[in-house]
């Protein structure tokens, strides 16, 4: 079950390092559809990297992982509202949801609940 956390724990890493790095100008349409301004565009993103820096160090430092995953599922959760705010197709909210859910069990599973 460990590994299995591990592996939520590098596909949210990459995914959200993917979206934010190498796809800024999605992230960029986006939050002008949602009409917020580029300083929370930024906080937002350094939000996401930051955290997904720490969930990639919780592999080896564990002390840090549950605040990190619980902090980026709240992210997510704020994804998927906005989502619903513009009436975003289903299709959209799709990988903020499959992000939520692999947060949720990585803070659970590492808070020991699993």
């Amino acid at each position: 079950m460990e590994n299995i956390s591990i592996l939520a724990q590098l596909i949210v890493s990459i995914s959200v390092i993917i979206v934010w790095v190498f796809r800024y100008d999605n992230i960029v349409l986006e939050f002008k559809q949602y009409d917020l301004s580029n300083l929370a565009r930024n906080a937002v993103g350094a939000s996401k990297i930051a955290l997904a820096t720490v969930l990639i160090l919780g592999i080896w430092y564990k002390e840090f992982l549950v605040p990190a995953a619980l902090a980026m599922a709240f992210l997510m959760v704020s994804a998927q509202y906005f989502h619903m705010k513009v009436k975003n197709p289903f299709v959209k909210f799709i990988p903020s949801f499959i992000l939520l859910l692999l947060c949720l069990f990585i803070a659970a599973f590492n808070y020991g609940l699993l």
